[in-house]
């Protein structure tokens, strides 16, 4: 025990996408435990995003329900853009507002490049990035009527590099621009944005639906406990909870460990001399471009410019 008061959520609606199994399934349950009213969003489809079955999403409410709390089941795809304003609309239409949307909702399909094609691709945003988007653009007018909206998004280190999953990979890449983009500006009107990465077992990442995987080492009990789905759902409580105290952040949680991403550049190498630096001048200097000795975190587009041209405009 540390002390904290315990955040609660009561009187708060709460829209978790992809809420039927897993990562979503832990964060409703959650949220609920604390009080929230949760709408659990799952179109119960394969972890490819084929099929759909509405088991999942009513087993998580039954779940809920029996516990003590209060939840109703959604089963429209995230996938499309009318499926997210119904999933929005049907919240509004039932319980009168919306204040925290935690966009989860994904699917993976394994495969190499260029072997992957555009159906690879456009399954994978429609779900990850334009599932995010659409539904956060539904919720957001009454968020701002309110006054009050917490939303995070889902992130993954798989975007630092995965062989055989370059569409996933792309659309988590995606969702931290979004992530930072939106957040400029969402303050000033109760609204705060964040992101959480999750290193977690779920179905997209389970070593079996891998290719290039021959056999999966099973894990010993200690660390598959510390790889469950509710070691991810506390940063998550929290990123929904009125006292989060950041805005455009990506955190890290799970394994029970949790910490903060961010985006670092280099001081780098001016060119000081007369004309155009030259491919060759980048050789010399590769060095220097590339210490990472005293990088700098900008907290926007417009900080990094500022610092990365200050030379440009000196200062007095």
């Amino acid at each position: 025990m540390t002390g904290t008061p315990e955040l609660r959520f009561d009187d708060r609606v709460a829209i978790v996408t992809g809420a039927g199994r897993g990562l979503g399934r832990a964060h409703a349950l959650l949220l609920a435990a604390r009080g929230a009213t949760v709408v659990v969003n799952d179109f119960g489809g394969s972890k490819e995003g084929v099929g759909s079955d509405t088991g999942p999403a009513n087993e998580v409410v039954a779940e809920i329900v029996a516990a003590g709390g209060r939840a109703i089941a959604d089963t429209h795809s995230v996938g499309t853009e009318e499926g997210c304003h119904a999933l929005v609309d049907g919240a509004v239409r039932e319980f009168g507002r919306v204040d925290i949307v935690v966009n989860n909702a994904g699917i993976s399909q394994w495969q190499t490049f260029p072997q992957a094609g555009a159906d690879n691709l456009e399954r994978t945003l429609d779900v990850h990035l334009r599932g995010t988007w659409h539904t956060t653009r539904a919720a957001w007018p009454y968020m701002e009527k309110q006054g009050y909206g917490r939303v995070i998004t889902t992130a993954s280190t798989g975007l630092l590099g995965l062989a055989d999953n370059l569409a996933y990979a792309t659309a988590k890449g995606a969702l931290i621009g979004f992530t930072r983009s939106l957040a400029f500006g969402s303050a000033a009107k109760g609204i705060l944005v964040n992101c959480v990465a999750p290193n977690s077992v779920t179905r997209p990442s389970e070593s079996a639906a891998k290719p290039n995987v021959v056999t999966a080492t099973p894990m010993d009990a200690a660390r598959a406990a510390a790889m469950a789905t509710e070691n991810v759902s506390p940063m998550v409580a929290y990123l929904a909870h009125e006292s989060c105290a950041v805005n455009g952040e990506i955190l890290v949680a799970g394994a029970k460990r949790f910490g903060r991403w961010f985006l670092g550049f280099t001081p780098g190498w001016r060119d000081t001399t007369e004309g155009a630096p030259t491919a060759e001048d980048v050789v010399a200097h590769w060095d220097e471009i590339v210490d990472e000795k005293d990088y700098y975190v900008p907290t926007g587009t417009m900080d990094w410019g500022a610092r990365f041209m200050s030379h440009l405009y000196p200062t007095a």
